[in-house]
């Protein structure tokens, strides 16, 4: 399929329910997420790798449960009382380990936002007990919640995966490019945002359509990639 040349347009996500992308490997965190209403003690930790959709899972949530969505690094610059009044996502939550202050921002709106009933999610990369946190309590807590955890992908998501983020980007590849990636490239989502938001930019800078030529240029210069 003949591509146009890349305009400097913005990314836009797709973050609604329809848009995420169920496969095996996530199919236990998108049950968990859709039932919300029952976790025990009405707190779930969503963990996975970079790029996994953890954030499209927490978005897909917040609008299910009217909840607001907070980077746990910003924490100590909110009022915790006023946010722990509905649900409440804390993404990144690794992101805190060296930052006592947000952690305790973090202990103390967990714990208001349970005392009024509403449900938290938090989420990060790795289990809980690799995340490191220095606050005893707070590790604690967070180590006793209900954990899932989105896996690696296999052929079929990941090829999915790299089709919606050319899309988010409103690039429209040759047919034979994301087989081409899926091959040589490696197998993470992280490598594929990576892979993707680099053809974005050199399409940009050659002014030359997406095609397997720049594609193969952009793998030359990942030196984690499979060729």
């Amino acid at each position: 399929m003949a591509m146009q040349l890349g305009l400097d347009l913005p990314v836009r996500t797709a973050r609604g329910r329809d848009d995420f992308l169920v496969a095996p490997s996530n199919s236990m965190a998108v049950a968990m997420i859709e039932n919300w209403r029952n976790w025990t003690g009405a707190k779930m930790v969503l963990t996975g790798p970079e790029g996994a959709g953890k954030t499209h899972l927490t978005h897909v949530w917040a609008d299910a449960a009217g909840a607001r969505i907070i980077a746990a690094r910003d924490l100590h610059e909110v009022d915790v009382p006023d946010l722990a009044g509905s649900a409440v996502a804390v993404e990144d939550v690794p992101y805190i380990t060296g930052d006592p202050q947000a952690q305790t921002a973090l202990f103390h709106l967990h714990n208001m936002v349970l005392a009024e009933g509403n449900p938290l999610l938090l989420t990060g990369n790795g289990a809980v007990a690799h995340w490191g946190l220095s606050l005893p309590d707070l590790a604690s807590r967070l180590q006793g919640a209900l954990e899932v955890a989105i896996e690696p992908p296999d052929d079929a998501l990941l090829s999915a995966v790299l089709v919606k983020l050319l899309a988010d980007r409103q690039l429209m590849p040759p047919s034979d490019l994301v087989p081409y990636l899926l091959a040589r490239m490696d197998r993470s989502f992280a490598a594929a945002n990576r892979m993707v938001a680099d053809l974005d930019r050199l399409s940009l800078a050659r002014k030359r359509p997406i095609t397997r030529a720049l594609a193969a240029q952009v793998l030359d210069n990942a030196p984690d990639s499979a060729r």
